[in-house]
């Protein structure tokens, strides 16, 4: 490996002096954020190199198995943490939050890995696991925007949604409005980075290639890829999410059961 793109152990404590200045800035400021900035930079070195480890070890293993049952943790995870950020909650949301990270995400890869990239075998691990997990960061963010602004604006805009269905409207019709605001706020972070890629930013996927040593075009082509194998995967999870919430919230009679929208607060 060329000297120039080898990070030894000293460039990381260098590295390391720019979060001490933002721990810096903190205090200064009196923001209060100095404990979790380094909690957050310890739990990164630790969590990436423990990462580091298992993948090294999982790329020289070269199974099947061990590549699903990563995949399978990873997404796991990501529901749950789509899940975790809603300040109103309701039974099963754990569930629907699980299912819309995972029909969307394994969907939409599939289709991007196989389809597209040509990946053979279908579970080399090189491509599988990092391709996989771009796709469920961006679909937890869309996810979970989309079920903190579903539930936030049913329990606020509760009597409006009753008001509509006292004058007829359907279940579906009292609910359509609030679901396509939801919708559109879990999506706009995908279409804003969509929107300003290459004039603002050169996103991770491409850089990375760039940095070791690939033909640039090349890297614009797998990051185009990248890019709309995301944006499908959020715009699938954030409407399969919404369609489970409407199945949970509005029974079969066509009545918003607002009873079942709890505070995720601590009382």
């Amino acid at each position: 490996m060329h000297a120039a793109n080898y990070v030894s152990v000293a460039d990381l404590a260098i590295a390391s002096v720019l979060v001490l200045i933002s721990a810096a800035i903190s205090l200064w400021l009196k923001l209060g954020l100095t404990q979790r900035i380094a909690v957050a930079a310890v739990r990164t070195v630790v969590q990436l190199s423990l990462v580091g480890l298992v993948l090294k070890w999982v790329f020289s293993a070269n199974q099947w198995y061990w590549v699903v049952g990563i995949v399978m943790l990873m997404t796991v995870i990501a529901g749950i943490s789509a899940r975790s950020h809603s300040a109103w909650i309701y039974r099963g949301m754990t569930q629907d939050a699980l299912s819309s990270v995972w029909l969307s995400s394994w969907l939409v890869a599939a289709i991007g890995l196989f389809l597209v990239l040509h990946v053979r075998p279908w579970y080399e691990p090189q491509y599988v696991i990092p391709i996989i997990g771009m796709i469920l960061g961006n679909s937890l963010t869309g996810i979970s925007l989309c079920l903190d602004r579903l539930t936030q604006d049913l329990y606020s805009r509760r009597g409006h949604v009753e008001m509509l269905l006292s004058l007829g409207a359907s279940a579906w019709e009292a609910y359509r409005d609030t679901a396509r605001r939801a919708v559109i706020s879990g999506m706009l972070p995908t279409i804003n980075s969509m929107s300003v890629v290459g004039l603002v930013s050169l996103p991770g996927m491409m850089t990375g290639q760039i940095l070791a040593g690939g033909a640039p075009d090349q890297a614009v082509r797998y990051q185009v890829v990248m890019l709309f194998v995301i944006c499908a995967g959020s715009a699938l999870g954030c409407m399969l999410c919404a369609l489970l919430v409407f199945r949970r919230l509005f029974n079969n009679s066509g009545q918003f059961c607002t009873w079942r929208l709890y505070s995720n607060k601590p009382q």
